[in-house]
């Protein structure tokens, strides 16, 4: 049986030097392995190529069947490393709360404690400005908020 932890180690040693990085192995049943990465500047379909490329020069279809997907962790994902909040500084967040509210505005700064997030709110013409610090053990998840402006 595939192990998440060896194809981690193995997408891990392909992309080491580079900016790429891993955010999810998933190994599920039937051997279905998505691999999930990022980037601090930017991921594209050849970069995903070449990872896939990888995983199955070193684990032969012959020895053990496997499906496998190699992905970017998309826009719509939410975060789940510190490293892509360091990324993101300057974006608009929704962060969902574990009191089930929700805090959205611009990540402001991200270190290993938590997040800092901005917001400008305006009600009744009059305009007031929070920062609030958000420690990670408050933080059910975070998403960039997509938006077509």
């Amino acid at each position: 049986m595939i192990n998440a932890e060896e194809i981690r180690k193995t997408v891990e040693e392909k992309i080491d030097g580079t900016d790429k990085f891993v955010v999810e192995v998933k190994v599920r049943s039937g051997n279905r392995i998505v691999v999930l990465l990022d980037s601090d500047t930017s991921l594209s379909i050849d970069d995903c190529i070449k990872i896939t490329r990888h995983i199955e020069s070193v684990y032969d279809r012959e020895t053990e069947d496997y499906d496998l997907m190699v992905s970017s962790a998309g826009i719509d994902q939410p975060y789940r490393m510190l490293r892509q909040y360091i990324k993101n500084i300057g974006r608009e967040v929704e962060v969902s709360l574990r009191d089930k509210s929700i805090f959205t505005g611009k990540l402001m700064a991200a270190d290993e404690n938590g997040i800092k997030v901005y917001r400008k709110t305006k009600v009744k013409k009059v305009e007031t400005e929070e920062i609030r610090d958000i420690p990670f053990s408050e933080i059910i998840q975070t998403k960039e908020v997509i938006s077509f402006k």
